[in-house]
């Protein structure tokens, strides 16, 4: 059986043979805790090699996140305060459930890459908070309908367990499904491993015991916690915990570590990828001034005659927003594994109304400013040859989504049905009630004329 020591072995190895990795320095911390050792060696059953390798992508993507420099102070804090994800309550084993109340979410409402950096925020607040004890997702899906049936979420979260959270979960509890869901679960549950589907649970207020105690469950489950959700800021006084500036280094050509400035935010932080959309490719990044003053930004490429930048340069006013499309240009053949970089180059500038003279004398003068760069790497669509002709990879997760499409048309036009049966059985019963009246008019004019022949 592998242990602790070979784990932390063959990891440094790659490391003195990556000394360019650019892992941060509370990740490489990591190596030092025997517990987070032994979680990827359970994730990895017992495989020395595979749990380093597991390492080596869990510090790969928090690099590329930028996981470490995610607090408070930069995501979307109304999300947070809208209360759709929230930890709370413990299930039966004592581990912390994170909440998801599925009915505050409506897909596409929201932008999904500030939805993952509160996942992310959770997350870690949540492994430091419960010292790597293992969580419990728990959807309170009462009165959902397919609209807050989002498959990317879903998805997200399961990679993360998946990928970059070992040995951290402990029950999928799936509370109150509506049947118009019972399906659309059913594709979900194809996603997951075997090992995911031994740990998912569906539940209603009557089995909710088995897994959440009564004292443990909220009041709107029909337990006895009658707690609201409201945000507590994270206590992180500990100077282990103190963000850390990243810096890039860039040698011979080749991108180590994305620059995290403190001029811009920059979503994604380091990666652009690119879709096929009306028969073009294209790409989108939003770029946010977190400086107390106005900045000017530029944006350069490694290929300029392969991409169309709107815009490549402008003004941002005090957090001020925007959205940079970039669309290939016909014609040009796309690597999987591509080269291509974008650069984001912004300075500090006195103010907001400058002439498009003044502020390039600004930039020409710019050697004795403060400038800060970003670099932003491409990734674009993966294809394959299928019969002889290129098309865009299918994979289970694209055909789930277009089942879930399908299913939500249908669930529509059966709604749009519904309604009409719904009209038509009232249209029915009201000139059914007609009718009858008329009926009985006709009947007592008749009575009354017999009545008053008899009398004749």
């Amino acid at each position: 059986m592998s242990s602790v020591t070979d784990v932390r072995t063959i990891f440094q190895n790659k490391l003195s043979e990556n000394p360019d990795h650019g892992f941060h320095p509370l990740d490489l911390d990591r190596i030092k805790d025997e517990k987070y050792i032994n979680r990827v060696l359970k994730h990895s059953n017992e495989d020395a090699k595979e749990a380093a390798d597991m390492l080596w992508e869990i510090f790969t993507w928090r690099k590329t996140t930028g996981a470490n420099e995610i607090n408070e102070s930069n995501i979307k804090m109304d999300f947070v305060h809208d209360g759709v994800i929230f930890p709370h309550s413990r299930d039966v084993d004592g581990c912390l459930l994170l909440i998801i109340k599925s009915k505050k979410h409506v897909k596409g409402v929201k932008d999904f890459e500030e939805i993952k950096r509160i996942i992310i925020y959770w997350f870690d607040r949540i492994e430091r908070e419960e010292n790597g004890n293992k969580i419990s997702l728990f959807f309170d899906m009462e009165g959902c309908g397919l609209s807050n049936m989002d498959m990317d979420l879903i998805q997200y979260l399961i990679s993360l367990f998946k990928h970059y959270y070992p040995n951290f979960l402990n029950y999928i509890i799936i509370y109150q499904m509506p049947w118009v869901l019972s399906a659309a679960f059913k594709i979900v549950k194809s996603l997951l491993p075997a090992q995911a589907i031994e740990k998912l649970k569906n539940v209603n207020k009557d089995t909710i015991k088995n897994f959440v105690p009564p004292e443990q469950a909220l009041t709107c489950w029909g337990g006895q916690d009658n707690y609201v959700f409201e945000f507590v800021p994270e206590n992180r006084s500990s100077p282990d915990h103190t963000p850390k500036k990243v810096t890039f280094a860039e040698q011979n050509d080749v991108l180590t570590f994305p620059h995290a400035g403190d001029m811009l935010r920059i979503n994604p932080s380091n990666l652009i990828v690119f879709k096929n959309e009306n028969d073009d490719i294209t790409g989108q990044f939003v770029i946010t001034n977190n400086n107390a003053g106005a900045v000017s930004f530029k944006i350069r490429t490694t290929s300029p005659e392969k991409f169309r930048v709107r815009p490549s340069s402008g003004i941002l006013a005090v957090a001020a927003s925007q959205t940079v499309m970039i669309v290939v240009q016909p014609g040009f053949q796309l690597k999987n594994v591509s080269k291509d970089m974008f650069l984001v180059m912004c300075m500090q500038i006195p103010k907001t109304e400058l002439s498009q003279k003044e502020l390039s004398e600004v930039w020409q003068n710019s050697s004795g400013n403060q400038v800060d760069e970003y670099r932003l790497k491409c990734q674009f669509p993966v294809k394959e040859t299928k019969n002889g002709n290129v098309v865009e990879k299918s994979d289970k997760y694209d055909s789930v989504t277009n089942a879930l499409n399908n299913l939500q048309i249908n669930y529509e036009i059966l709604h749009k049905q519904v309604e009409k049966l719904k009209i038509f059985q009232f249209l029915t019963l009201m000139l059914s009630i007609v009718a009858v009246i008329l009926g009985y008019l006709v009947y007592m004019n008749t009575y009354e004329n017999d009545r008053y022949c008899e009398q004749i």
